[in-house]
């Protein structure tokens, strides 16, 4: 059921959601949460659809804010709130509410979805893109215990990582970081199999993907060895190759879907580690509204540690290739002794 409002305000907004529940024969829902999208009508579609998927998990109430850009001093200055209100089969398994802003309501979005807040439910706020500076000091982001960002979405990741970890605040967390974590878990487990002494590892994936600097930044902090980030085509994170005493541990996915896990002394292993949508990755972060600690020793970490040129370095034709390609060949001749 959708219900449209113009130049409405947060109480009509209410009384529409609770008209609508008892229209569908629903005046009770058991939302556990409240998650606001901080938006722009370009993206919002994407960022509501993953929500509603993420919903089926996680049953809340979606209020996406999507801030109007005026184009005349005029209506600069006129302040409008339009809203639309889904229940039932149209919203997932909770309920949404789309609000957009115009005029000098933009710079008070605040003060609109405060009275929307589902009462003594935590609240959750998401920019798929675009996120401010310091989310804990954004007025939206005050309001919640849990504040998600997404550095992939950014013009400059590794720049956007390093204002992750200078505004950092206890709830804060990233997209980026819940993109490896299949990979966290796969490589904790390869070391749990062999209890050897590490030498060095590298991190090899795409240039502008800030998931490979986090991983990278993970295993330097918690190894205490050096770790070199390697730029690859892609797609996404390709290989962690982590140097012991006793031979190369090799976590290789060149497909971005199926990986394979190499250790010295035993055989080679198939290993499900395909690229997860946003609404897995959002329901991910979902679960757990308690800070991070890994995820900020992490991102406190900094990518400036980290050995290893971001970008691939340009070479003379012919020159370049050959001593990658040796490189990666005795790696592999490595694990598979």
């Amino acid at each position: 059921m959708k219900i449209d409002l113009t130049e409405t305000t947060s109480s009509k907004i209410n009384q529409a959601l609770v008209s609508a529940r008892r229209a569908i024969g629903t005046p009770a829902i058991g939302m556990v949460l409240t998650l606001v999208i901080v938006t722009d009508e370009e993206n919002a579609y994407d960022a509501l659809k993953s929500a509603g998927d993420a919903s089926r998990e996680h049953p809340s109430r979606i209020i996406a804010v999507i801030k109007r850009v005026s184009r005349s001093p005029r209506s600069r200055r006129d302040a409008r709130l339009d809203a639309e209100v889904r229940v039932g089969s149209d919203a997932g398994t909770g309920e949404t509410v789309v609000l957009r802003l115009h005029g000098e309501l933009v710079n008070h979005a605040q003060s609109v979805v405060l009275p929307l807040l589902l009462p003594d439910a935590p609240v959750v706020v998401w920019w798929p893109e675009d996120a401010p500076a310091d989310p804990a000091k954004d007025p939206l982001g005050a309001l919640a215990q849990r504040r998600i960002t997404d550095a992939y979405s950014a013009e400059d990741p590794a720049r956007e990582l390093a204002a992750r970890a200078d505004s950092y605040t206890p709830g804060d967390t990233d997209l980026a970081w819940a993109r490896i974590t299949p990979w966290r878990s796969m490589l904790a487990a390869a070391l749990d199999q062999q209890h050897v002494e590490l030498v060095s590892a590298t991190v090899e994936g795409e240039s502008e993907n800030p998931s490979c600097e986090l991983l990278a930044m993970w295993l330097a902090d918690r190894l205490k060895v050096p770790v070199e980030r390697t730029v690859s085509a892609g797609p996404g994170l390709t290989a962690v190759r982590m140097e012991t005493k006793n031979g190369v541990i090799v976590l290789d996915r060149p497909d971005g879907s199926l990986a394979t896990l190499s250790m010295q002394g035993q055989p080679d292993r198939a290993v499900a580690l395909k690229r997860r949508d946003t609404a897995e990755l959002l329901a991910e972060e979902l679960r757990r509204l308690d800070p991070d600690n890994t995820y900020e020793a992490t991102v406190k970490f900094g990518v400036t540690k980290l050995g290893g040129p971001a970008e691939p370095k340009p070479a003379e034709p012919g020159a370049a290739t050959a001593p990658a390609a040796a490189k990666k060949t005795a790696a592999k001749k490595a694990a598979s002794k």
